[in-house]
């Protein structure tokens, strides 16, 4: 699974929304999205995509917990760095590092400079059962 992240900071660049550092413009947006589409119809004609998806802004999310055996529902999965995952794609490849040349792909992505910055990605094995995991 490879896993990308990103911020609320992020989230609001990308949609317009002044937050200090420079709004993404329209073509910033589109070269991601053709970029993005790219990728995915080129994983999809390999036969590697299993499955992709982007996430909603962090502003969407409810963060449960269980606080004296009661349900707590917090505004918002903020980690201590405010990053979050932002989006996940599922490959099926030979070996982990075909899914990591594929996930070093996303550093060709077309994006304003302060948003390469902060960008990584993980990639990390799904397990099929509990015999896999390795501590």
């Amino acid at each position: 699974m490879i896993l990308t992240f990103a911020s609320q900071q992020d989230y609001d660049e990308m949609s317009g929304k002044t937050v200090g550092e420079p709004v993404w413009s329209a073509d910033d947006f589109a070269a991601m999205h053709a970029f993005m589409t790219k990728l995915n119809n080129d994983l999809a004609a390999s036969g590697e995509l299993v499955e992709t998806r982007a996430l909603a802004a962090p502003v969407h999310a409810r963060r449960l917990s269980t606080r004296e055996g009661a349900p707590v529902v917090t505004d918002g999965p903020y980690a201590e760095t405010q990053e979050v995952l932002a989006g996940y794609w599922i490959v099926e490849v030979d070996s982990f590092d075909r899914a990591t040349e594929i996930a070093a792909r996303f550093g060709e992505c077309p994006v304003p400079p302060q948003a390469a910055a902060r960008a990584y990605a993980d990639v990390r094995p799904i397990m099929d059962s509990a015999a896999e995991l390795d501590l």
